[in-house]
């Protein structure tokens, strides 16, 4: 700066006007430049800032989403050995066979189980809930995510949907039966029913009269073919989830 303001005062000194305008616009534009070249730099910094703490959001939708997958192979496969035992059930009963498949009917209670998909959804709230959504908005991530948790709306609902049947139906048979001899044919072993003085036909009699009732069979009809339609959904959502696993990588890396 000394520099220049010796130069200034030089063409001042000598009255070269023309020069010193001259040298005053040239200034004037190095400081323009230098200006810029502050703002530039400031805007990359910053721009590397908000990829840095997107990237972070996405880093933890990844993670939830791998969660959801793991938590999803397991609800698919307990839903389909359940599936699997109720639709034997079912033809059972169509064959009226029943009273000879007697232990497909207690494991077939199973369908009784309340299971739900508890997906984490953290990430992707808080994402949404902060400044940088805006950075992915009406991109391919932010449609594979939005159809994403969608999916996981409709699952939700199905779920409690067929939950709260069973439960219900549930309750209507505590009020038929007195569960004890039921609960005890079901858990316990036959070398443990042997000890009691209630003798094997007596268990035997309360399930055969419990699982004839409409209440029992229709949680066991429903499941044998409403699971399918769970699983198909579970195996939906996982597909999408590795989708959008995929993406995140390709958009973290750009």
């Amino acid at each position: 700066m000394k520099f220049f303001r010796r130069i200034r005062h030089q063409l001042i000194l000598d009255n070269k006007k023309i020069q010193y305008l001259k040298y005053a616009f040239g200034e004037i534009i190095l400081v323009v430049i230098g200006i810029l070249i502050a703002l530039q730099i400031n805007n990359w910094n910053q721009s590397i800032k908000d990829k840095n703490a997107l990237n972070e959001y996405l880093i933890k939708i990844k993670s939830h989403t791998v969660e959801d997958i793991e938590q999803l192979e397991e609800l698919s496969k307990g839903r389909k050995q359940i599936a699997d035992l109720c639709k034997k059930a079912r033809h059972s009963i169509l064959n009226k066979t029943e009273n000879d498949n007697l232990f497909l009917f207690k494991i077939s209670g199973s369908a009784f189980v309340d299971f739900y998909f508890k997906p984490n959804s953290d990430g992707y709230e808080s994402l949404k809930n902060s400044e940088y959504y805006g950075k992915i908005n009406n991109t391919k991530l932010d449609s594979l995510l939005a159809k994403y948790h969608g999916l996981v709306d409709i699952i939700a609902e199905n779920e409690r949907s067929y939950n709260q049947y069973t439960v219900h139906q549930e309750n209507y048979l505590d009020t038929q039966f007195d569960r004890s001899l039921i609960l005890a044919s079901a858990f316990m072993s036959l070398d443990s029913l042997a000890t009691k003085a209630t003798p094997q036909s007596e268990y035997d009699k309360a399930f055969i009269e419990y699982t004839a009732k409409p209440a029992y069979r229709n949680v066991i009809s429903l499941a044998a073919w409403q699971f399918d339609t769970m699983i198909n959904q579970y195996n939906q959502l996982t597909e999408l989830g590795h989708v959008i696993i995929e993406e995140i990588d390709i958009t973290i890396v750009d």
